[in-house]
């Protein structure tokens, strides 16, 4: 009588626990579906391949250099995810890996956060399944809120050094800009208020959140420069000094641009061409997103905690 009791006392866990290893796996599994259908999709290899033979030692120097800074960049986000939600270096770097998976089989990347809730659920198994997504939910709402913040700052900042650039924006994209200026302050203002009763969430932490956006985002911007570099046709004498100061340019331009996972590398490249006038700069903007996207989704099997 006692081990019966004992059993139904935990089916319901293993239930759960076993639901969410599906749920888990099966992000897992459809974002590489999806890695590998994009990658067979591709049709510029013939390009590509012409353009890296042509490259000279420092310009394969700038790409490895490129590649070395992802760690730094998923730890950079590691970084802003402890700073909402306290947990383990560990574990954030475990959450933050995954939620590429699930971001890159989403529009607008909207599964990345729902994902780090999924883990958070599976590492704190005893505590409300609801509250846990929840927080995760409205923390995620915080992140890219201040992310899209500094993403904005720097991008305007670097807006109003470049006029010939604003020029060509013309008046329909700052009212855009201007739209989501607004939304974001309304965030900065209204949220700590409205999300008091669900999530900790004060103006200390989202400025917080934002700095530490901007060191995040400082780093994608050397990451490109070093790309554009690698790519630029100059064979490795350099690139134009206003290909670096419109960087910022193009991370707003990216983020406040609709887009969806399947057509964004199109929309990067698209981009790319505008500000930087090279078809080799929209190559530059497919490789970044290759080395921050592609590469953190192949490396998560390895992050993976164990279940006994």
């Amino acid at each position: 009588m006692h081990i019966c009791k004992k059993s139904s006392i935990f089916a319901p866990k293993m239930t759960k626990t076993k639901f969410l290893h599906i749920a888990e796996w099966s992000i897992a599994f459809a974002a590489c579906v999806y890695l590998v259908c994009k990658l067979v999709m591709y049709e510029d290899y013939a390009a590509l391949g012409e353009t890296l033979r042509a490259m000279s030692r420092p310009q394969w120097l700038a790409v490895i250099l490129s590649i070395a800074l992802m760690p730094l960049n998923m730890t950079l986000e590691a970084w802003r995810w402890r700073t909402l939600v306290p947990m383990s270096r560990r574990e954030a770097h475990r959450q933050v890996y995954y939620s590429k998976l699930a971001g890159l089989i989403t529009p607008w990347r909207l599964g990345e956060y729902p994902a780090r809730g999924l883990m958070e659920v599976q590492k704190d198994e005893g505590q409300n399944t609801k509250e846990v997504m929840a927080n995760a939910l409205i923390m995620g709402a915080v992140g890219s809120a201040t992310m899209t913040a500094a993403i904005v700052i720097a991008g305007v900042i670097a807006l109003v050094f470049s006029p010939s650039v604003l020029a060509y924006l013309g008046g329909s994209y700052l009212y855009s800009l201007a739209a989501a200026v607004g939304i974001l302050g309304g965030v900065y203002l209204l949220f700590p208020r409205a999300m008091k009763k669900y999530a900790s969430v004060n103006p200390g932490l989202l400025f917080r959140s934002t700095a530490q956006s901007l060191v995040r985002l400082a780093c994608w911007c050397v990451q490109l420069g070093l790309v554009l570099y690698a790519l630029s046709p100059a064979n490795g004498m350099g690139i134009p000094s206003e290909w670096m100061a419109n960087i910022p340019i193009y991370y707003l331009l990216v983020t406040i641009t609709p887009n969806v996972p399947i057509v964004e590398v199109g929309t990067r490249g698209a981009w790319a061409i505008l500000l930087f006038g090279s078809m080799n700069a929209a190559m530059a903007g497919v490789l970044l997103w290759g080395i921050n996207t592609l590469l953190p989704c192949l490396i998560w099997p390895f992050l993976r905690k164990n279940k006994k």
